[in-house]
């Protein structure tokens, strides 16, 4: 059974420890699915999270408008992950990839929201392209004005739904500005003509990734989000939101390698006794409960400090995402380790753990780029 005192903490209100217990229950019972066919999957995790109500804090109730609850998402994603890393991705991409739309769409285009909320529609996010990783400014992609429209033409890579998402929020170069100050976000239907699939990226813990090609796809000028040349902003702002729940996906991993971790030296005897009265591996142990703790704090105060309605929290969403993903990193690192050869079997849970912690350190700001940013947050304030 996972630690669950962290409930208790004062970052928490009644309603969030209510949910996290109601989740609890509900992935006992419904995860892990199938993951042999990964879109059927994530297919069917997003309509079934969607029909039992779980999909609706990822966007705005377009009915009872407030902002985001980051404390709810981030103790969705912790509470997912540590059932199912294919949930957890399902969940944070129906926000990622509407997350515009929930801060800066029009009525409009906020009509996509009731349908992702349901899990009748999926979204992605399409922000990476082929030279501008985390390197956003660098962007290639264009829109250019056609009458009444836009054209979009460029490549973006490693998008996240990538060839099964109904809906794309794209970012690309409108140029009223060199730099980060000429982007802009857009719209995209999937089903937009010169809109493509060009490739679909397998990766060590396999999810829906794809390589998406535009060829002059034209959308109307109601597509742009916000206003022309806001798109490098628009797209902070929504990493503000939920770069912290990524670190609470890599605690949720963390948590189920300590889990199991504890329950196999319980079990496990080494020398005529339980592998638990080693002092090595007591050490092993209490280290990966200090790592999980401390990157709680980080993430669970990175989101109430959102929540209690501060405009930014860059330094306190970076501190959480870097470090919780590299700790999470370690802390399954020796849950491998301290289950011998049964660690590195395919198919055994601390295995896909390893798989899946690799690519949070990576994705929505490598961990590099997340010093580079808390630096520049620290020299800034000083």
């Amino acid at each position: 059974m996972a630690d669950r005192s962290f409930l208790n903490w004062p970052f928490f209100e009644d309603r969030h420890r209510a949910l996290a217990e109601q989740l609890n229950a509900w992935c006992a019972k419904n995860l892990p699915v199938d993951h042999h066919d990964v879109d059927a999957a994530c297919r069917e995790l997003v309509a079934k999270l969607g029909r039992d109500g779980w999909l609706k804090p990822t966007a705005l109730d377009t009915n009872n408008p407030g902002p985001l609850d980051v404390r709810t998402l981030c103790l969705t994603r912790e509470t997912l992950a540590r059932h199912d890393g294919l949930a957890d991705f399902a969940f944070a991409m129906q926000g990622l990839g509407t997350g515009a739309l929930s801060l800066f769409g029009t009525p409009e285009q906020q009509q996509w929201l009731a349908k992702t909320r349901a899990g009748k529609a999926i979204s992605a996010f399409a922000l990476s392209e082929p030279r501008s990783g985390s390197d956003v400014a660098n962007m290639e992609m264009t829109a250019t004005r056609d009458g009444g429209d836009y054209l979009l033409s460029g490549e973006k890579t490693w998008i996240s739904n990538g060839g099964i998402a109904d809906l794309y929020v794209v970012f690309a170069r409108t140029g009223e500005a060199p730099g980060a100050k000429g982007l802009s976000a857009f719209i995209v239907p999937a089903e937009t003509k010169g809109l493509s699939t060009a490739e679909r990226l397998e990766v060590i813990a396999p999810h829906p990734l794809a390589r998406l090609c535009f060829e002059n796809a034209r959308v109307p000028s109601s597509a742009l989000i916000g206003r022309p040349g806001d798109g490098f902003r628009i797209a902070m702002s929504v990493l503000d939101v939920f770069r912290s729940t990524v670190g609470a996906a890599a605690l949720g991993f963390a948590r189920r390698a300590l889990d199991e971790s504890i329950g196999r030296v319980a079990e496990r005897k080494l020398f005529g006794a339980p592998m638990a009265e080693l002092q090595m591996v007591q050490g092993h142990i209490a280290d990966m409960a200090l790592d999980v703790d401390a990157a709680a704090l980080l993430v669970y105060r990175a989101a109430w400090t959102k929540d209690m309605g501060a405009t930014r929290v860059t330094r306190e969403a970076a501190m959480a995402k870097l470090f919780a993903t590299d700790k999470a990193q370690e802390v399954i690192d020796k849950a491998v380790q301290l289950h011998g050869g049964d660690g590195v079997r395919k198919g055994h849970i601390v295995e896909r753990l390893y798989r899946e912690i690799r690519a949070l350190r990576i994705y929505e700001g490598a961990s590099d780029v997340q010093k580079v940013v808390i630096a520049r947050q620290v020299m800034g304030a000083a």
